[in-house]
Order: C-alpha cells, then sequence, then structure tokens
C-alpha cells in the first residue's frame, strides 16, 4: 500500500478547538481537549440532524446549507465548551495577567452584562464582515471600472470581485496565524487531518502511525471556503447574465441583497455537492478544485506534536465503531 494510498473514505469530520479536536462521526460528537493539568479530557454530545424528522432537508444541492448551518452551531458550542473543559477559563480568570480592561467590566458591569456586551460586539462583528466581504469588493470594482477604465470591466464584474473577496479571505488567514494562540489552533487542525488520514488508510490509530500521515485533507472546512468563493464567481456571472441590470451600479445594493439572500444557498449547496464528490473520488477534476484549498491549508493547518495527536486520537476513537461501513463516505 501507498503512503498515501486511502482504503476507506470515512464521513468522520472534525474541528480544531481551544487545546484539543472535535470529532463527529456514527456514535456522536466527541470533544477531547488538553486540560491544564495534562490529563485529557473528553465528552461526548448526541448530534440530532434536522433531515432525520424533515427527511427533504437531506436531498442534494439542499443538504448543503442544512449541514452548513448544523456545522457552524455544532462547531460554535464546541469551541466554548473546550475553553471550560481545557480549564483555560480558570487559569484566566486566577492569573494576574487578566487586562486591566477584563478587570474593570467584571468588577462594575457583572458576569451577565459582560456577556451581552460580547453578544452585542459579535453581531457588530458579524455586520462589519458582511460589509466588507459582500459589498465592498462590489463597490471597489464598480469604483475602479467607471473611474479608471471607463466600463471596459462591466461584463467581467464577478469574476473580479471573487478575486478581491479570495484576497480578502488569504489575507486574514495570513494574519490570524501569526497569533500564538490560532497557531496552536492551527496544530491542532493538523492533528484532525492527520488522524482521520490515519483511519482512513486502515492503520492502527498510534501516535507513531499519524504521525507519518499528511495533513491536507479536499473536505476540510478551508477547502470549502475556496470551493464556495469559486463557484460564487461563476454563479454570479450567470446571474448576471440572466439579468443584467443587476450589475449596473444603481442596483448595487439590490445585487448585494441578492448574493446575500438568494446567491449564497445555491452556492454553499452546490459547493458541499462537489466536496463531498471530492471526498470520494481522486482524479484530475477534483485535484484540480480542490487545489487552492489544499494550498491554503499550509497556512490554516499546522504540524502537530505528539501531546496533540493523542489528543485527536482520543477524540476519533471516540466516534468510531469497529464497523467502517457505519461511517462510510456515500
Amino acid at each position: 500500500m501507498s503512503k498515501d494510498k486511502v482504503i476507506h473514505k470515512t464521513s468522520v469530520g472534525g474541528q480544531a478547538l481551544i487545546e484539543g479536536v472535535m470529532m463527529n462521526g456514527p456514535k456522536g460528537a466527541a470533544i477531547s481537549v488538553r486540560h491544564t493539568d495534562g490529563s485529557i479530557k473528553t465528552e461526548m454530545n448526541e448530534v440530532k440532524h434536522i433531515k432525520d424528522k424533515f427527511s427533504f432537508l437531506g436531498w442534494p444541492f439542499i443538504r448543503g446549507i442544512v449541514n452548513f448551518i448544523e456545522s457552524m452551531v455544532i462547531g460554535y458550542k464546541s469551541l466554548m465548551r473546550s475553553a471550560e473543559l481545557s480549564g483555560q477559563l480558570e487559569a484566566e480568570e486566577n492569573t494576574e495577567d487578566m487586562s486591566k480592561l477584563d478587570k474593570w467590566l467584571n468588577d462594575h458591569l457583572g458576569p451577565k452584562m459582560v456577556t451581552a456586551i460580547t453578544a452585542v460586539m459579535s453581531v457588530i462583528v458579524v455586520g462589519v464582515c458582511m460589509l466588507l466581504f459582500f459589498y465592498a469588493p462590489t463597490y471597489l470594482v464598480d469604483l475602479v471600472d467607471s473611474k479608471l477604465l471607463g466600463g471596459a470591466i462591466s461584463d467581467f464584474h464577478p469574476f473580479f470581485e471573487g478575486i478581491i473577496k479570495m484576497i480578502i479571505v488569504v489575507c486574514y488567514m495570513l494574519a490570524v496565524s501569526q497569533m500564538n494562540d490560532i497557531k496552536r489552533v492551527f496544530m491542532y487542525h493538523g492533528a484532525e487531518h492527520k488522524s482521520i488520514f490515519c483511519y482512513e488508510k486502515g492503520l492502527e490509530l498510534t501516535v507513531e502511525n499519524v504521525r507519518t500521515c499528511k495533513r491536507f485533507h479536499p473536505r476540510c472546512g478551508t477547502s470549502f471556503i475556496f470551493i464556495v468563493l469559486i463557484t460564487s464567481v461563476i454563479v454570479s456571472s450567470v446571474t448576471v447574465l440572466v439579468f443584467p441590470i443587476l450589475n449596473s451600479p444603481d442596483y448595487r445594493l439590490l445585487w448585494t441583497a441578492v448574493k446575500i439572500i438568494a446567491i449564497l444557498p445555491v452556492v454553499t449547496g452546490i459547493s458541499y455537492e462537489l466536496i463531498r464528490y471530492a471526498g470520494r473520488h481522486d482524479n484530475i477534476v477534483t485535484k484540480i478544485f480542490s487545489a487552492p484549498g489544499l494550498w491554503m491549508q499550509r497556512v490554516t493547518t499546522k504540524e502537530p506534536t505528539d501531546d496533540m495527536i493523542e489528543v485527536a486520537i482520543t477524540s476519533i476513537k471516540a466516534v468510531i465503531t469497529d464497523n467502517p461501513e457505519d461511517d462510510k463516505l456515500v
């Protein structure tokens, strides 16, 4: 068997957390973290999919947006829970390194008000991101085209908007990757990928075997982001050809709303099917459209330490069964 030969395409997926890894498999979702005392804490959670209640939500192209929302919810909850299980919150509360602002807020406003402020700030951040990612590229391309190019690229606005979005994503990833805490998350991200590859290759889940596996996986969320961006360029271009009025600067706000409300769900559905196909097949087509995401994983994943690999192994073992068919990717 060659070094990277996969003998079992699994549906098991995961996410890097604060000092840990979350794995989602046939037994549920397992959160495994390295506690500040050095031990590994694992918590199992039952995962209920809405498609089990409403079967039509599991249909191709519909299941993409449903699974995306579910993954976001599960991922956020797991991330918050990992901070608690790892003991990081207690360590921050007891340390003298807590910022003066944090101390002032806790002392004068109380925990509930701090939570409310955090929620408001989160909404503001999401709003800024939406403006930066959806409105700014459209405005910038319109501005350059009208002021500098005299409308020479008016028929290719979606393409250039897509390029700007990709640049924004890459710059953001490169910027956050320089943060020490994020570097550790990216190392756990690498441990997650390597342990899944080890399982898919039919090898025993040991630190030695996992260490030899690659850390770039075609079903990663990073790859999904780039497939979404590429697909959005295609779908947006077709939409503008069918409804050319949307390409007018006078309808910029309408075009932005259409992209968020109508195009984004379609793009997410198509991208989900593409990444599923990439996870099941290994050919020239999948290699081409997976290449940008796999390249970006050189930023979003780092080589993990052995103790990080141990955490990832603990998490994946908690969600798999003795029968590989239970988590076969179909």
